[in-house]
């Protein structure tokens, strides 16, 4: 069985590694002062932040059907099956949508669509744990089986340096927006479980931001997913536009997880269409469990 695998541009890989990790990549659209654009395909992340700090009118949307399906027709000339990680449907309709397409006459049986309830670097890897689970011998129901059974295995956190884009995007109001900003609150914000953006925890510099999410993931590791060496486990490390930043505290973790048996901490881009709601210099990093099926 040759099974294929997609997702799309909220997992943050970018067309360079689309094709070499194998992984086809829907773009999910911008509605910028009323004009559409795409991460990575007419928008540098440059781009994107300049127009962001300028207040510019920005929308973000699902990816159209129209986009979905033609990917899921080219990927089907060459495979059997295919498996579709969307974003978290906890932040986007878009699962909901590619469950309903891979529901249509010519996609059911041959395309499948997990929630595994992730974003961004959580995304990601879920994608490549389905081309590595494709790799030995799963069909496409069986991986999303076991990306949906391990969707709650996740758990990222992200602080945000200005309350300006949570209060823009509402998640927030005006009025807590503004004391927050004269207390000078940070909020360290956590993709929980049911894949949604809440908040974790509040802070007031950078440095409490960092300690906070070093906190969450130890807590997770040593609590709930018992792996504080991290045999079966990787911690990844997400920016907006600061990567400075996010590189020392790459150098902050290793530190913090000297036991740890996965030499790797990976540092990325945190999608745009999340970067849009965190702002400048948000900083995160997420803790992410590998199935059992692709243990050693």
């Amino acid at each position: 069985m040759n099974v294929g695998v997609s997702t799309d541009s909220g997992s943050g890989i970018t067309p360079q590694e689309s094709a070499e990790l194998g992984i086809r990549v829907v773009p999910m659209p911008f509605r910028i002062d009323d004009q559409e654009y795409y991460e990575n395909i007419n928008l540098t992340r440059e781009e994107f932040f300049e127009k962001l700090k300028n207040d510019h009118d920005i929308a973000t949307s699902q990816p159209s059907m129209e986009d979905v399906m033609k990917v899921w027709d080219e990927l089907l000339e060459t495979c059997d099956q295919i498996v579709h990680v969307p974003l978290s449907s906890g932040l986007s309709g878009s699962t909901q949508t590619a469950m309903m397409l891979a529901q249509d006459e010519k996609y059911e049986g041959r395309v499948f669509v997990p929630d595994d309830r992730g974003v961004s670097v959580v995304q990601r890897q879920a994608a490549i744990f389905a081309t590595e689970l494709a790799a030995r011998g799963y069909d496409g129901q069986q991986i999303c089986d076991i990306l949906n059974r391990d969707a709650e295995q996740n758990q990222i956190y992200v602080g945000v340096d200005t309350l300006k884009y949570l209060k823009k995007g509402g998640r927030i109001t005006p009025v807590a927006a503004a004391i927050g900003t004269l207390l000078h609150i940070k909020p360290v914000l956590g993709i929980t479980n049911g894949g949604k953006l809440d908040s974790y925890t509040k802070v007031r510099t950078t440095r409490q931001v960092k300690d906070a999410i070093i906190k969450g993931l130890k807590s997770e590791l040593e609590g709930r997913l018992g792996d504080p060496e991290m045999k079966n486990c990787y911690v990844a490390i997400a920016y907006t536009d600061n990567p400075e930043q996010a590189a020392d505290f790459a150098e902050e973790l290793k530190e913090a997880f000297p036991d740890r048996l996965n030499p790797e901490i990976a540092v990325r881009p945190l999608s745009l269409l999340i970067s849009c709601h965190i702002g400048q210099d948000g900083l995160g990093a997420a803790v992410i469990e590998r199935p059992a099926e692709l243990n050693p």
